[in-house]
Order: C-alpha cells, then sequence, then structure tokens
C-alpha cells in the first residue's frame, strides 16, 4: 500500500471518477456521479462484493423522508443531529451531525425514486438514542439485500464494476493531486488506471490486527465479527498524502453476537425489557447505553460471554430480521416456561438469577432506576415463557478516519481540501465520538450513503472541471 510519484507513468486508460469499494458507500457514490452525468468506474477487492453492508441489518436512519412522513412522523434534521452529538457526549461537532441529518432524508428518498430502491420504515420499535422513528431498510431487514439491491442499480445505470480488483498504490502528483492508482486483478495481472477523481469508499481498519491494538486497545481481544478485507488501506494512503485523521478510537462493537455461531442477536430482544446476565448469573451493566458500548463490557465478563434473557414480545421483534430466524434455526435459543427450568437449561445459578429478576420486578412496580442507572417500568416485564442465547462481545467496524469536509472532500492536517480526494463510510470520519458509547444506531450505513452520495456528487464536479 504505497503512494508514488505520478511523473512519468503512463496510465494504460483514464476514468473521470473512480471508486475503490463496493460496499454501500462505493455504490451510492457511483451512483450519484453517474447521475452528475460522469463516467464512473468501482474497483472492488473481493470477488463477490459484500463488505461491511452485507454484514448489517441493513438499516440507515435519516430525517424528514416521504416514508416518515407517510407516517405521520414528525422528525427534523435539527433534532436527529442533537440525537447524534448528544450519543458522543458532545464529542461529535454539532455542524458535521447536521450535515448527515439534512442529507440523510434526500438521500433515501433520491435511492427509492431514482433507482428503485426498495425501503420500509421500522415503526415497530425505537432504537436506544433516536427520538423518532427513523429506520430505514429492506423488507428483509438484512445488509446483504440492500447490497444486492445497490449492486442492481449500478448495473441497470450501466456503471463498471470490477470485482477481484486489489487496489495497491496510488499515484499522486506534487500538488497532492491523485491522478489514478495500480491495481491487481484475480489472475496477478497489474494494471495502472488514471481518474481525475477519487472516493475510497474500502471501509475502516477492523480487519488489520495492528491497526486496532494500536488504535483501540480495549476490543483488541474481542472477536472481530466484521469485514476482514476492511484493512485501513484509507487511512494508510491519507497519512502518506498528509491528511487529519480524527476519532480513530471510534468504533462500533456488538454485545451480542450469538456464540459460538457469530451471527448479531437484534438489541430489539433488550428494548423489550430483556436483560444481560454474565456466566454467573448476575446483570452487569445499563443495557439500554446500546449495544456498541457492550461489545468490550460483554467481551470483558468471566469467559468472555453472556446470555441475553428476553420475553416473547423480544422474541416477536427479533423474527422479524433474518440473522434471528437463522440463530433460532440452529437451535441457539432456549426456550424455559419457568425461572427454575432456564437456570438449569442454560447451567446459570437460579439463586442469583432469581435475585435479579425479583430486583427488576420491584423497579418495575417503584418506577425507580437499578443500580446500573436503567429502569424497567416502561417495559414489557420479563415472564415466561423465557428465552435465552449465549452471546460474546465482538467488533463490527470502526468509526474513526480520514478528515472530510461537509462536501466529503478529504482534508489535510492544516484543513484544506487535498486536490480531488473524497472519503465516505468508514474510511472517513463518522458521527460515532471517540469511542464505543458514541455509537447510535444505523451510523455505520447512514455515513456511509449520505457521505457516499456527497463524495460520488462532489467527485463529477472536480472531474467535469465545476
Amino acid at each position: 500500500m504505497s503512494v508514488l510519484k505520478a511523473e512519468g507513468v503512463n496510465f494504460d486508460f483514464e476514468v473521470p471518477v473512480l471508486v475503490i469499494g463496493a460496499g454501500a458507500c462505493g455504490l451510492v457514490a457511483a451512483l450519484a456521479s453517474h447521475d452528475a452525468g460522469e463516467t464512473v468506474m468501482v474497483l472492488e477487492r473481493d470477488e463477490r462484493p459484500s463488505g461491511s453492508t452485507s454484514l448489517s441489518a441493513g438499516l440507515i436512519p435519516a430525517a424528514c423522508t416521504q416514508l416518515q412522513k407517510a407516517q405521520g412522523i414528525d422528525d427534523s434534521p435539527e433534532l436527529f443531529a442533537a440525537d447524534l452529538v448528544a450519543k458522543t457526549h458532545d464529542r461529535t461537532p454539532h455542524d458535521q451531525a447536521l450535515v448527515i441529518a439534512k442529507n440523510s432524508g434526500p438521500m433515501i428518498d433520491w435511492l427509492m425514486e431514482h433507482h428503485q430502491i426498495c425501503f420500509e420504515l421500522v415503526t415497530d420499535f425505537l432504537y436506544p438514542g433516536h427520538s423518532r422513528l427513523r429506520m430505514h431498510g429492506p423488507q428483509s431487514r438484512t445488509g446483504a439485500d440492500l447490497e444486492q439491491a445497490l449492486l442492481a442499480a449500478v448495473e441497470r445505470a450501466g456503471i463498471d464494476l470490477i470485482a477481484g480488483a486489489s487496489v495497491e498504490d496510488l499515484f499522486v502528483d506534487k500538488t497532492g493531486c491523485v491522478k489514478g492508482v495500480r491495481f491487481r486483478r484475480r489472475d496477478g495481472a497489474l494494471e495502472v488506471l488514471g481518474c481525475k477523481a477519487l472516493v475510497l469508499a474500502c471501509s475502516g481498519f477492523a480487519g488489520d490486527a495492528n491497526m486496532v491494538r494500536r488504535y483501540i486497545p480495549e476490543i483488541a481481544d474481542a472477536e472481530c465479527c466484521g469485514h476482514l478485507s476492511n484493512t485501513g488501506d484509507a487511512v494508510k494512503w491519507g497519512l502518506d498524502l498528509g491528511a487529519a485523521l480524527a476519532d480513530m478510537g471510534a468504533y462500533q462493537g456488538h454485545g451480542s453476537v450469538a456464540h459460538p455461531h457469530s451471527l448479531p442477536l437484534t438489541w430489539a430482544v433488550i428494548t423489550k425489557g430483556g436483560i444481560l446476565v454474565n456466566a454467573e448469573g448476575q446483570r452487569f451493566s445499563n443495557e439500554m447505553r446500546g449495544y456498541s458500548e457492550h461489545g468490550a463490557e460483554v467481551a470483558a465478563q468471566p469467559g468472555h460471554v453472556a446470555w441475553d434473557i428476553y420475553n416473547s414480545q423480544g422474541h416477536e421483534a427479533a423474527m422479524q430480521f433474518h440473522d434471528y430466524r437463522s440463530i433460532h434455526a440452529l437451535g441457539a435459543v432456549k426456550i424455559a416456561s419457568s425461572l427454575d427450568e432456564l437456570a438449569h437449561l442454560i447451567g446459570l445459578p437460579l439463586s442469583t438469577l432469581q435475585a435479579e429478576f425479583d430486583a427488576i420486578a420491584q423497579l418495575a412496580r417503584s418506577g425507580e432506576p437499578d443500580r446500573f442507572g436503567r429502569r424497567f417500568n416502561e417495559v414489557p416485564p420479563l415472564q415466561a415463557p423465557y428465552y435465552a442465547v449465549k452471546v460474546n462481545g465482538a467488533l463490527f467496524h470502526t468509526q474513526g478516519g480520514l478528515m472530510v469536509d461537509q462536501d466529503a472532500r478529504v482534508l489535510r492536517e492544516n484543513g484544506e481540501p487535498l486536490p480531488n480526494l473524497l472519503a465516505g463510510g468508514g474510511a472517513a470520519r463518522g458521527v460515532s465520538g471517540d469511542s464505543s458509547y458514541g455509537y447510535l444506531s444505523g451510523n455505520g450505513l447512514l455515513t456511509a450513503t449520505t457521505y457516499g452520495r456527497l463524495a460520488g456528487m462532489m467527485a463529477a464536479r472536480i472531474a467535469s472541471g465545476r
């Protein structure tokens, strides 16, 4: 992964806009540049494009969409931005959050109206930290279906996408302008490709163990359930170009990954009154703080595992998700008609478990917060039949990266934009603050698609000389 001098390099051919990465960010960027009238090419390292998008639930939070308006939901970019900033304890700049929030709704409507991407608004539960129902995703609620829908849109648009093309080097002139790239095809052949604007949509660095240990040591020993091709290429190139980095300690963890199946168990089971207990039967946190920060919390428990325990309302909500249906089909969901049976079934001490359940029942009656600050008087009571899944903590993807402006242009350390380099998604600094606690549900796909569109539009302007 090198940045080389462009002087004297003869490119095999040239495209106006080049995109590295065919996840949600790269595909949306390609569609945006195409709609702006520019020829685009996408290079994807994997032989089958998937990325972090396919591993997600495919849900994108967005404000003021047509789907929200049809449901009578009163939302605003200002309210959405306030939710984003509040989740990070004011670590994300408000102006950056507002740019994302203002562009999120038009992005969803554009994908639906111009590219036949079918979204539904999730209305049956509110994700922690969101003050409005604003999660949009495919009916299946799988990122794999979102990825396939975007790939189909790219194909309909006639955009060239080369899979099995691993970009190894950037060619840059003395001004910092990227003139092209060198990539290796699946048969080992090397090609050099020129461009007028380059979009880095190759995600973050969750797949590079050394980078994770350097920037996010707290999660370095947890399982990585993210896309292992996310090896920090954008950050490495950016550093060589003098780009600024920010929030490198930010990431999306997950404290509810079915073990040993490595499938995420939706946090809906928690929002419906579920709890987490460790291998000793004890609760250890306020579960409503969110699933991201619980990645490290669960990984720190005895044996690095915990049990999600929930009721039938949580089970019914979870059955809407493909991953949960797979977890259920694999026999990972344990069902018990009493607490005694549950304790025996999952191997936890009944006395400890009973004490936790008694405390929860008392708190539900009194309305008082528990020892971790959680309240139980506004959620369904935990009662039989009980459901339980053994889970571990995991790293999904990183949220820190290259500093970008409101048009997704990569910035130097002095704040000036590089001439023709853009970034989005995991390659760019997100809106999740500087640690795990700042990740608001959907932030990964939010910045992937919103910055993706902004990057694609600006790349087209740069390529055309506008």
